[in-house]
């Protein structure tokens, strides 16, 4: 089954662009924290933001954190993404969840090409199959050795001495799954869809941004990158202001590999 992306921002910090302006200002304040704040207006947070992106005195920025949950990405996606190491991560286990039906993300050339996607949605029916009977082989496997140190003999077929553990041996046949799926899961392919809670501070998301809405990175991240942009830009718009791939507020950074579309590209992310 098709899976498709779901994203929401799950939790941040209260007056974001507020907590980093204090905290870069803060380097260079005399005074108290209460004085600073009190003399803080909507107006001098947005122009301390900007002052400090410009300066490159990033650390502020570090003070602000945002969390986000993810659904109907591939495993691929989440293989690049937690390449951004300073940050946060739980992802649902194919060790202990069982992928007994498991949904898949088409990338959109092969979902535009139609012999392509045939193939595609055969592969990952193919997948299936071979996940279900390998889960299967070893679980009934597992369960007889099991009666066997229990001392009873059951002479039935897989799918039979499979329930009759489920149903008697609640939580043995529980641990049992556990071991077989944990094996089987190694021909479940990149595309099986995946969930993801992703935590990360406002700097790291500015370097992701830079990084993955990028045209260089591939579509499908780049598509997630853009969305969680647009999410913080709502609530943190003078940290996010000039947020985006590198050619957004600077030259492009990729040399021959450049797309050519800087113009284009500039255009589009200020428009978010």
């Amino acid at each position: 089954m098709k899976a498709t992306l779901k994203l929401k921002l799950l939790a941040y910090t209260p007056n974001p662009d507020a907590v980093v302006a204090k905290g870069g200002k803060l380097c260079y304040y005399p005074g108290g924290i209460e004085e600073l704040e009190e003399g803080l207006t909507e107006e001098k947070i947005g122009r301390f933001v900007t002052m400090l992106a410009e300066m490159e005195h990033e650390s502020p920025l570090e003070h602000a954190v945002f969390t986000f949950g993810i659904e109907g990405v591939s495993r691929s996606l989440t293989h690049q993404l937690v390449r951004h190491r300073l940050a946060s991560y739980s992802q649902k286990s194919q060790r202990y969840v069982s992928e007994g039906s498991f949904e898949y993300v088409i990338p959109k050339d092969i979902s535009n090409n139609e012999e392509a996607q045939k193939t595609f949605i055969k592969a990952m029916e193919n997948a299936q199959e071979a996940y279900d009977k390998i889960t299967e082989e070893l679980l009934a496997e597992k369960i007889k050795g099991f009666y066997k140190e229990k001392k009873q003999t059951i002479e039935v077929g897989n799918q039979e001495i499979i329930q009759h553990c489920k149903k008697h041996f609640k939580r043995d046949y529980s641990a049992l799954e556990k071991l077989a799926i944990e094996n089987a899961r190694a021909v479940l392919p990149n595309a099986c869809e995946t969930k993801i809670i992703v935590t990360m501070n406002a700097r790291i998301l500015l370097h992701f941004f830079k990084k993955r809405c990028c045209s260089r990175a591939q579509e499908e991240i780049r598509d997630l990158a853009t969305e969680m942009l647009k999410l913080v830009k709502t609530v943190a718009p003078n940290i996010f202001r000039y947020a985006g791939p590198a050619c957004v507020h600077d030259v492009c950074p990729e040399g021959d590999m450049t797309c050519g579309r800087a113009k284009e590209i500039r255009e589009q992310f200020n428009r978010i």
